[in-house]
């Protein structure tokens, strides 16, 4: 106070009333400015908190989607062998997948009902083609000599975890048709099945598929 009084007498030389009436006047500057200015820090700190805050919940929960489509992609592509018993009824393709018309017409030939099962897993399913670009410099000769092209039948398959001969069914896309495991795959695909199609169109339109095989007798 002897501050503003001292500001007052010596550099603003002024009557006793307008002395007065600037004391006012800069006591109430002063205490706006002081009363306000913790608030004002104090909200800031708060924003700054809340803000902190909702940005470690989306980096939270940007780390759990990531983490969850990781596993779901894992369970896409992993084996999963299961114990069953013999199923003899006939399976439908499932709901959206499509099948090439050359699929469904030779469906029923290969079919047999009675057939045992002895096994089930989970596979990536792809289809190829005899084309020297899928295969080698003999495309229509498998792996074990036999010779798709002249046989004409799509019923085999390439598998590098099945002997030759191995009878095999993909009920959830091709129903009851029998394939036979006369083919090798590239090392790098130890656990997935190719199907030989005739057609490079039903190959590519058959495109990569997930699905349940059987082993039968």
């Amino acid at each position: 106070m002897s501050i503003l009084q001292k500001i007052s007498e010596e550099i603003v030389p002024l009557s006793r009333k307008q002395n007065i009436v600037l004391l006012i006047i800069i006591t109430c500057v002063f205490q706006f400015v002081l009363f306000y200015t913790p608030a004002l820090a104090d909200e800031a700190v708060n924003q700054a908190k809340a803000q902190s805050d909702s940005e470690e919940v989306l980096r939270n929960d940007s780390i759990i989607r990531e983490s969850t489509i990781d596993q779901e992609a894992a369970k896409m592509t992993k084996p999963l062998v299961t114990d069953s018993t013999p199923e003899l009824a006939t399976s439908t393709p499932a709901i959206g997948t499509s099948t090439p018309e050359s699929i469904k017409n030779q469906g029923t030939a290969s079919s047999t009902p009675t057939a045992k099962v002895i096994r089930t897993s989970t596979h990536v399913i792809t289809a190829y083609n005899s084309e020297v670009a899928q295969t080698d410099d003999d495309p229509c000769t498998t792996a074990n000599g036999f010779n798709v092209c002249v046989h004409g039948k799509e019923d085999t398959i390439a598998a590098n975890f099945l002997k030759f001969g191995t009878k095999v069914k993909i009920p959830e896309l091709f129903g009851d048709r029998v394939f036979i495991v006369r083919d090798r795959m590239n090392k790098r695909h130890a656990e997935r099945v190719d199907v030989w199609m005739k057609d490079r169109h039903d190959a590519i339109h058959f495109g990569v598929k997930v699905a349940r095989i059987q082993v039968v007798e």
